[in-house]
């Protein structure tokens, strides 16, 4: 029998049967694992097993390559302090579906791990949309795809970064951008430390990584981005353009 415990964020539970669910956790130490749960779906497990909540789990299995099962206990009720908050809600649900669909099975990911754990906490604050985008800006760059927003791709003034070419993930200022900036994507400015963004911002913000996410994460996997992802990036509409 193998056994081990560690700390994990709940990513999704898949019903199995009546009452149980094939539970996936994003664990400290472990990576995205997944494991069979008995009676998650009953009456009195009922909002423990809901994305974004904090668990402690134990995972046995007869042998490593087996789903094996998880017992859980709740550290934190994330989810439910987040029902008045439909909003806030939906980044957290949209986090841990980005995280189910993105990351390896069973590979550690630490910096994944405490980004999300940084993201929760984010959530009770003022800018808890911007630090979404951010959160997205740093899983791409856990996941080996790091957007380089710190210097002009083209040589041009650092100081007037506004975009990003879709092609290399390097950041564009203003006037290297001008003969071809309708093939770019914005740079929003609370990315690198201009503002504080803001709903237009937060949107242009969802667009750069979304575009980034399917095209090195999703397409290859012949997904779209998630669901929940979607929904999210639906309350922050882009501003229409003249």
């Amino acid at each position: 029998m193998i056994e081990w415990s560690d700390d994990g964020i709940l990513l999704s539970a898949r019903p199995h049967g009546e009452s149980s669910a094939v539970v996936v956790l994003l664990t400290e130490s472990h990576g995205r694992h997944a494991g069979l749960v008995r009676g998650a779906l009953g009456r009195k497990a009922r909002g423990l097993y809901e994305p974004g909540n904090r668990l402690r789990a134990t995972w046995r299995a007869r042998l490593a390559e087996h789903l094996g099962g998880f017992t859980c206990e709740l550290l934190a009720n994330t989810a439910a302090a987040l029902l008045d908050e439909p909003a806030r809600l939906a980044a957290l649900s949209s986090a841990a579906a980005v995280c189910d669909r993105a990351l390896p099975e069973r590979e550690p990911h630490p910096g994944a791990y405490q980004g999300l754990l940084a993201l929760i906490a984010a959530l009770d604050g003022e800018h808890w949309a911007e630090a979404y985008v951010a959160w997205e800006v740093a899983l791409l760059a856990d996941l080996g795809f790091g957007l380089d927003l710190a210097s002009c791709a083209a040589g041009g003034d650092n100081d007037q970064l506004a975009y990003v070419s879709s092609r290399t993930g390097r950041a564009v200022s203003l006037a290297a951008a001008e003969p071809y900036k309708d093939r770019l994507l914005a740079l929003p400015g609370f990315l690198i430390g201009r503002g504080a963004g803001g709903p237009a911002e937060v949107a242009q913000g969802l667009a750069l990584t979304g575009y980034f996410l399917q095209r090195q994460v999703f397409g290859p996997q012949e997904r779209p981005l998630p669901p929940a992802r979607q929904r999210l990036a639906e309350r922050f509409p882009l501003p229409a353009t003249a």
